[in-house]
């Protein structure tokens, strides 16, 4: 490709990653296609005036030999060769080798490169800038949202608590703060906690419950805190999976899926059931579906729980409660446990589209169901208005466990001693939010309704703009942060990428990532039917942003479209 064509496709004065992960840089766009000079094992474009501070033995580009996967020989002081390692490829343990976690694999380890890549020519001092690189398109930064600073006040103080003397704070949040640290090993949430989670924020988990279901009640003994959602579903996953050959566990998990569900499932050594969500439905769940998925699977292993994600991920829908009530009557006819992602719940943007929360239909089914069903729901403080992914805060809440298995979980949680403390003291923030008549109230409001409201305005222009696409198919995101577009794509395209060992998305996402920077995830990372393909997209950029997105992703596709028919 040629430096005036390539100096077409971006403003000036700008950097952008093309071809084969090639750095390519742009001194004055297509207006000096003569500037430009090639340098680099790989071809790095740098602008003719810098060669003499970018020779090619210092190349950005280039990469080390352990990079290079070339073999590294190491000796002794007394010149003997090293022995062979105890822990080598063929002697870990084979069930992580298994393991598969699309919304961290290839791509993002591509473009995580070509992020730092570009990091290092900005650090040497080049005048330029990055062009937009939608890395958190394929990591689902929920923190590029707004969170309401009334959580944030209170962190400081219970991280400072010298910072309750000062006046800059309100009474509401400083009252928050000293009940958190009063409930913290020695006043400090640098303090461990108890390994199920602060006493006083598992009975504010419990009252939001309740409040949420509409008086159903909650035992704050049944709520434990968590490291995130995952690790609530990973540690309900450790108790369930047990067996051998045909006795072996089964978890059925929907597809798509999120990746958390199988790479959890590979590492424990599980039996992954997948049943498939309608797409034609906007990706809602179909009874007939979970009984043929049921039966075929109790023909290799013992399925015993039923994975459910709601709001949906990848698929941005929101099940009606006549959904889940069917569900429900489905785990009790066939004695499945119930496992309920909703960590989405706030996130709910289509008309007529409502969040039912598990628990509640569950109760409102009567004793047939609520006394024997047994379920385990899942929150966090990652997702909805928050965003606050990195604190790693979330509660799960089991129903109907055995006493003996509870104690057991129990055990288990002990073992990795307690989640992280900020966390559940964001947790507690979420779940015990300003309240009418409270110095914070007014304005914690406006700020959660703001950000909800711009994450429903840009879940309708996704869905828009890319059913203007010839070749790509949107149903409605109804709900969560994502949506999950069926793409067409030629079968020139994917006899190419079957060559290359490549899934056809996978090949797709690739060429969109190394020719405009965004960054997507293949649809094959989640499942998805046979002969179908998708990419999954987050809704979490500035409208103005994700408008150029959305644009060259629809440029893209059609010039994609184009050059394999």
């Amino acid at each position: 490709m040629s430096a005036s064509r390539i100096g077409q496709m971006l403003p000036s004065r700008s950097v952008s990653v093309l071809n084969g992960g090639n750095v390519w840089f742009f001194g004055g766009g297509a207006q000096h296609p003569a500037g430009y000079l090639v340098s680099g094992v790989r071809s790095m474009l740098i602008p003719s005036q810098l060669s003499p501070f970018f020779p090619q033995s210092i190349a950005l580009s280039g990469v080390s030999e352990r990079r290079r996967g070339l073999a590294q020989e190491k000796m002794t002081e007394n010149g003997v060769f090293s022995r062979d390692k105890v822990l080598t490829i063929d002697t870990m343990n084979p069930t992580v080798k298994n393991v598969e976690y699309a919304v961290r694999g290839p791509i993002v380890q591509r473009a995580i490169q070509i992020e730092k890549e570009l990091r290092e020519v900005y650090s040497c001092g080049v005048s330029c800038r990055f062009v937009y690189i939608i890395l958190h398109q394929l990591l689902s930064v929920p923190h590029l949202t707004l969170c309401p600073l009334f959580l944030l006040k209170v962190l400081a103080l219970c991280s400072y608590p010298e910072l309750l003397n000062e006046n800059m704070f309100p009474e509401d949040a400083k009252n928050r703060a000293r009940r958190i640290l009063q409930a913290c090993g020695g006043g400090s949430v640098g303090a461990y906690s108890a390994s199920q989670g602060i006493d006083c924020v598992r009975q504010d988990v419990a009252r939001y419950i309740e409040r949420r279901d509409g008086g159903v009640p909650c035992d704050p003994d049944n709520v434990y805190l968590t490291t995130g959602a995952s690790d609530g579903i990973v540690t309900m996953l450790k108790l369930l999976v047990c067996g051998e050959g045909a006795s072996r566990t089964g978890v059925m998990i929907s597809i798509p899926q999120y990746p958390l569900y199988s790479a959890a499932l590979a590492e424990l050594g599980a039996v992954q059931v997948n049943y498939y969500l309608n797409e034609e439905k906007c990706w809602s769940m179909d009874l007939s579906e979970l009984e043929r998925s049921l039966a075929e699977a109790r023909k290799h292993c013992n399925p015993k729980a039923l994975c459910i994600i709601n709001p949906g991920n990848p698929t941005g829908q929101v099940q009606s409660r006549q959904c889940i009530e069917d569900v429900i009557r489905f785990a009790a006819k066939e004695r499945l446990f119930l496992m309920a992602d909703e960590v989405y719940q706030d996130n709910v943007y289509a008309e007529g589209c409502q969040f039912h929360s598990f628990k509640k239909v569950l109760f409102e089914l009567g004793p047939e169901y609520s006394d024997n069903v047994e379920l385990a729901s899942f929150h966090s403080t990652s997702k909805c208005y928050m965003g606050e992914c990195g604190f790693r805060g979330g509660y799960m809440e089991v129903i109907n466990m055995d006493p003996e298995v509870q104690a057991q979980l129990s055990k288990l949680v002990s073992v990795r001693l307690c989640p992280p403390v900020p966390g559940q003291a964001l947790m507690d923030l979420v779940v015990n939010s300003p309240q009418p008549g409270e110095p914070s109230h007014t304005t914690f409001m406006k700020e959660r309704t703001a950000t909800l409201s711009l994450l429903a305005e840009k879940a309708k222009l996704t869905e828009q703009i890319l059913n203007t696409v010839p070749g790509i198919t949107c149903n409605p995101v109804q709900g969560a942060m994502y949506s999950f577009p069926n793409i067409s794509l030629p079968e020139k395209s994917i006899k190419e990428a079957k060559a290359l060992g490549q899934a056809p998305d996978m090949f797709y996402c690739m060429k969109l990532l190394e020719e405009t920077g965004i960054c997507l995830v293949p649809g094959s990372g989640f499942g998805q039917k046979d002969g179908t393909y998708h990419f999954r997209m987050t809704i979490l950029p500035p409208t103005d942003k994700l408008k150029i997105l959305l644009a060259k992703v629809k440029e893209f596709h059609q010039k994609f479209t184009q050059q394999y028919s």
